[in-house]
């Protein structure tokens, strides 16, 4: 069994749990309330900011050029569409300057991002892409789970048509492929480390599902109970 079969394994239930959330079936439905996506907008936009500054990081842990090269390209690639992508559900979201002005992330993205620089900053490229991977293959069987949804919405068919299509594939698998042989010869100790990242990531995806359809805040101080 490769290392992606088995993480991927050991984290069935939680991806099964992404797939039936509430924001994803509504999504799909065309009935999740545009409030709520604009939430999960803003927080992604966020969310991706990040993941391309971790992709540069991955970039300069590599050790060899065309990796460095890959690493690079995700980040401008990837992340630079799926940024395009939340501009133009801004505009029809009418999302202001003075909204991204005074965004503030969720306690769920700050800790999901925190993870991922986290693990990048005291690791090396397996590790990080461990942290990684989730985000590009979770939305990937998304993608294809929902191919064939019909919202009949003009965001959320883009949304959908974007992580069922064929770009998004094939930079899904490479990362896949490469992190089978990054964790090939490991030992089973370290293969466990490189596991514990891919599932933190994985609980964090899931989480951010939720964060969305809550619209989850920061508790002020007076809401926060005292435990002893």
């Amino acid at each position: 069994m490769t290392f992606c079969e088995e993480v991927r394994a050991r984290c069935d239930e939680s991806w099964e749990a992404s797939f039936n959330h509430p924001f994803v079936q509504h999504l799909a439905a065309g009935t999740l309330p545009e409030d709520i996506f604009r939430f999960y907008v803003l927080q992604d936009s966020y969310y991706l900011k990040h993941f391309a500054k971790v992709h540069a990081l991955a970039a300069v842990q590599a050790k060899d050029l065309a990796t460095t090269q890959r690493f690079a390209q995700h980040a401008e690639e990837t992340c630079g569409a799926e940024i395009s992508l939340h501009e133009g559900f801004f505009e029809l979201l009418a999302v202001t300057d003075k909204d991204l002005a005074s965004f503030e992330a969720a306690p769920t993205a700050y800790a999901y991002t925190s993870h991922l620089y986290r693990t990048a900053m005291h690791g090396d490229l397996a590790d990080t892409l461990a942290a990684l991977l989730p985000c590009y293959w979770l939305y990937y069987e998304i993608g294809e789970r929902l191919k064939h949804a019909t919202p009949n919405h003009p965001i959320y068919d883009k949304w959908i048509a974007t992580y069922g299509s064929e770009w998004f594939e094939q930079a899904t698998r490479e990362q896949i492929n490469r992190m089978n042989d990054l964790a090939e010869s490991v030992s089973l100790e370290r293969r466990e480390e490189l596991i514990a990242h891919f599932v933190k990531s994985s609980h964090y995806e899931l989480q951010f599902w939720e964060m969305a359809w809550t619209k989850q805040q920061w508790e002020s101080d007076s809401k926060m109970e005292v435990r002893i």
